[in-house]
């Protein structure tokens, strides 16, 4: 060393004085914002000093070197780790926390097992709004009320300060959030534990259990650890409406494994598979059209369940209730609880189900109408509805019979004739048919008149006949042949040979007319006659008797004879 350095260490100047403070402080600077060892060299009251090597002390809270709440154990000469927030403060002494110190390694630890989802040992120590405080050494983590445990509890205080483990769900160091669930924990251990019960568990195989909880659809059993359900309709044989009818919370119970699936662990039990099944033997005991009695147990839209006996139910469907009554809702005709006689209509065991009838066990209507009303006799009663294609006329008992369109008129379409019709009108009709399997009767108005079809077995084509005018029209006139219910309708063109004199308005209601059957239709029951037809019949018959007009007379010579001829006769017949 030379003799000018050694002299400006022993006197250094201003300068060198400057950059060694310099130098000095920036070596202090480093240990700020930093975690560092301390010697505890006193304790005073609830406050320990500890010595950092600053050549200056600091204080910091006994409290903060406790755990979970409970004061720490400390003692002059142990050493401790410290956070250095400020190398001095306004006293002169350096500012420290143990608080601080335990949260910056908690941190880096939490970040570590966070990464590999490793779970984490903390203490539950207060409660917040929405959860829990719990300390995982010195890091403030929030435990949500939903995450506590796997079913809700009512009583954290047994939690409370224990040391227990939780699994971390999210970490946020820059805003020192950090949330954890117990429930995670719990949830694995259990799952661990579902597998080992599983895997001792079989199908078919039949052991106790503990009612954990009752639903509406069913019962929860405890199985030693694992649990399982016992739904409502594997209860009994029998409806159970609600499962508290059979059980109640606490009671142990004897159930065989109906299923366990693998994958999700679940395990359906069973009750009434430890009972004999009633449907066994149901083909024997319930033979169809057997007449039974049971109780009405359920009411639904569509029709009513009859027990008719434990774990045997049977349905009245809506349409074998009543004959008569077919929009009624079932609960009008039946009431729950009531006893009923009923009909077995139809078995099948493979799908549990029983058909039965409520109306078979009382006397068809429809057969006691025919009873009473043969084919071929006269009824009468009110219309009750109008349709499309025909009329519906109230009869006894409160069946109706219906009339077609085609059996309203032998001659008119029924289209036409059903607008003379109103209802409530009271009108009488015959009776066709009746079909009690169908519950259908058949009227007819049209044949209360006769079948126009007989009254024109007795004329043919070319025939002569009389005709009374009961109406006039454009197009013709409308006539009824004598001696008959015939009618017939004379075309303008068929009115006269002669163009001159087919004029209808030469016709008035009530004239008689002769005319000529031209056509005689039985399937229509429609007869057609013409005047003209006649008229030209007549000439031709008179040429042929009294000579043609080659042979030198006139026509109406010819006319003149025949007429003489025909009034000669009827002189003679008078």
């Amino acid at each position: 060393m030379s003799a000018e350095v050694a002299s400006r260490e022993l006197n250094p100047s201003r300068d060198d004085f400057a950059a060694l403070l310099a130098e000095s402080l920036a070596k202090d600077d480093l240990f700020e914002g930093s975690v560092v060892k301390g010697k505890v060299v006193g304790i005073e009251k609830d406050m320990a000093i500890i010595d950092v090597g600053l050549k200056m002390e600091g204080r910091v809270a006994l409290k903060e070197f406790g755990v979970g709440g409970k004061p720490g154990d400390l003692k002059v000469g142990d050493t401790v780790e410290v956070y250095l927030e400020r190398v001095e403060n306004a006293l002169g002494e350096a500012v420290l926390s143990r608080d601080k110190a335990r949260r910056e390694e908690s941190w880096t630890r939490l970040e570590r097992l966070y990464e590999k989802g490793e779970k984490v040992t903390g203490v539950i120590f207060n409660k917040v709004k929405g959860g829990f405080t719990v300390d995982l050494d010195g890091a403030v983590a929030f435990l949500p009320g939903s995450q506590v445990d796997i079913r809700p509890v009512r009583d954290i205080g047994p939690l409370m300060h224990q040391q227990q483990p939780f699994q971390i769900l999210k970490m946020d160091r820059r805003r020192g959030n950090i949330v954890v669930s117990r429930r995670s924990v719990l949830e694995e251990s259990r799952a661990e534990q579902r597998t080992e019960i599983v895997a001792r568990l079989a199908e078919g195989q039949i052991i106790d259990g503990l009612v954990k909880n009752i639903t509406d659809y069913g019962a929860f059993i405890d199985l030693g650890g694992i649990d399982g359900l016992l739904h409502v309709t594997d209860m009994a044989w029998r409806r159970v409406n609600h499962p508290s009818e059979i059980l109640n919370v606490g009671d142990t119970v004897k159930v065989q494994i109906i299923r366990i699936n693998p994958e999700t662990q679940r395990i359906s039990l069973g009750m009434k598979q430890l009972q004999s099944d009633p449907w066994s033997s149901i083909e024997a005991k319930y033979p169809v059209g057997a007449r039974v009695n049971g109780t009405v147990t359920n009411i639904a839209d569509y029709g009513a369940f009859v027990e008719l006996e434990p774990g045997v139910e049977g349905l009245i469907h809506v349409s074998e209730m009543s004959w008569t009554k077919k929009n009624t809702h079932p609960g009008k005709i039946v009431s729950t609880s009531q006893q009923v006689e009923v009909q077995v209509l139809e078995v099948d065991p493979q799908k549990r189900r029983i058909s039965l009838g409520l109306k078979q066990t009382q006397e068809n209507p429809w057969d006691g109408f025919l009873a009473a009303h043969p084919k071929g006799s006269i009824v009468e009663g009110p219309i009750r509805n109008i349709t499309e294609f025909g009329l519906f006329i109230g009869l006894d008992n409160g069946i109706d019979g219906m009339v077609h369109l085609s059996d309203l008129d032998w001659q008119k379409p029924g289209d036409e004739v059903i607008k003379d019709y109103k209802k409530g009108d009271n009108v009488k009709a015959m009776v066709l048919d009746v079909d009690g399997a169908k519950e259908r009767i058949s009227l007819g108005i049209k044949q209360l008149s006769g079948d126009p079809a007989d009254a024109m077995a007795k004329y043919k084509k070319g025939d002569a006949v009389t005709c009374t005018v009961t109406s006039v029209s454009d197009a013709g006139i409308e006539v009824k042949i004598a001696d008959s219910e015939l009618t017939s309708f004379v075309k303008r063109g068929d009115l006269s040979r002669d163009r001159s004199e087919q004029r209808p308005e030469r016709y008035n209601v009530g004239d008689k007319v002769d005319a000529a059957v031209v056509s005689v239709d039985k399937a229509a029951r429609r007869i057609a006659v013409s005047i003209k037809a006649l008229e030209l019949a007549e000439e031709k018959q008179a040429v042929a008797q009294y000579g043609s007009s080659d042979s030198g007379a006139s026509l109406g010579d010819i006319f003149k004879a025949a007429i003489k001829k025909r009034e000669d006769a009827e002189d003679g017949s008078e």
